[in-house]
């Protein structure tokens, strides 16, 4: 494994926690295995070690991007991370109010219901 993908896969297990990216990882197969790799070292290593953005912001941003995209698993994963990251319920809120306006009303009604979801989840450990 190279430098980055270590720093990729510590700022990962940090962000989205380690049970969540030990199960990731062993769960990788021959297919997905290069996309893990790959995803961990230039998404988690190249960019979210760089200084110019804290990780709040970066969630922030992550959140309005995401669920634009229209992805949900990855929303709920995000939405977690978030909260790990210094934003509050309110503050998700807020962002997705935002997606509605800028990126339609239904983009902003499933990431209220995929969030709904996360926090419920994290309630329950």
């Amino acid at each position: 494994m190279t430098e980055l993908f270590e720093k990729g896969l510590k700022v990962r297990k940090e962000v989205l926690g380690e049970d969540y990216v030990n199960k990731s990882i062993a769960g990788a197969d021959e297919f997905t295995r290069t996309m893990a790799e790959w995803s961990t070292e230039f998404c988690w290593g190249a960019l979210w070690t760089r200084p110019g953005v804290d990780r709040r912001t970066r969630s922030i941003v992550n959140l309005a991007m995401i669920s634009v995209l229209n992805r949900p698993h990855e929303l709920k994963l995000h939405v977690k991370a978030a909260l790990k990251n210094g934003l509050t319920k309110d503050e998700i809120k807020e962002i997705f109010l935002q997606v509605a306006v800028y990126a339609g009303v239904p983009a902003g009604i499933d990431s209220f219901r995929i969030a709904r979801e996360a926090f419920k989840e994290l309630e329950n450990g």
